[in-house]
């Protein structure tokens, strides 16, 4: 399965999102009103108001973070982050098996990710689930983790059982659309970065380098 987990945020962080959350809870919606066709008769959960500022200035600050990730740049070589939502789920509610749709008014969907804002012992259940070929994997990671996998995946989340489950979820238009190519640009990077770390700069890193920047130029759009 092609993913990445990364602790993302830090505790202190953490306290400013959730406090600034805590603050409006007028503003906390159906999630339905975001859901497409399909996905809106599996979906029960709530969601902040896109458009409010609240929201607005606490998916900048998230977002700056993601875009300042070398590791998830690496990994989703990130055009665009868009459709971003902060969700809550309380007792009894779930988002059932769907897949993201394609393309969306804000962009095209090539890599979903879910960012943990609270500690997952405040909650039981709450699990998400993303199914690959052949297999099935529950994450329910610490609070500041961001798990980034491909849109074309089936996945859900489970029932919550008790207490409140807050995430940040959102899409990313990568500049190669490719899981394949996307991964080989990763592992090269990785390698190189690996070779010039342990042994410095040298010819052969320098050809490294050189066929990453050729082949991203070459696969991107």
């Amino acid at each position: 399965m092609n993913y990445l987990t990364h602790q993302l945020l830090n505790s202190e962080e953490l306290v400013t999102l959730r406090k600034e959350l805590r603050k409006e809870e007028r503003l906390w919606e159906d999630g339905k009103q975001t859901a497409g066709k399909h996905a809106a008769k599996v979906k029960n959960n709530l969601q902040l108001k896109r458009d409010s500022d609240l929201s607005k200035k606490c998916s900048g600050i998230i977002i700056k973070k993601i875009l300042s990730n070398d590791l998830i740049k690496s990994f989703a070589l990130p055009k665009r982050i868009h459709g971003t939502i902060f969700s809550k789920s309380t007792s009894g509610m779930q988002y059932g098996r769907h897949i993201d749709n394609a393309y969306m008014s804000s962009g095209r969907a090539d890599l979903s990710f879910t960012i943990f804002l609270n500690c997952k012992d405040n909650y039981d259940g709450g699990a998400l689930s993303i199914e690959s070929f052949n297999s099935e994997k529950k994450f329910k990671l610490d609070a500041g983790e961001i798990i980034i996998y491909p849109s074309t995946f089936l996945h859900s989340v489970e029932e919550v059982i008790s207490g409140e489950r807050l995430v940040f979820i959102g899409w990313i238009e990568s500049y190669v659309k490719s899981i394949e190519e996307r991964e080989y640009l990763f592992d090269l990077d990785a390698a190189a970065r690996s070779l010039l770390s342990k042994y410095g700069r040298s010819e052969e890193v320098d050809l490294i380098f050189k066929s990453y920047s050729n082949l991203l130029r070459r696969l991107g759009g």
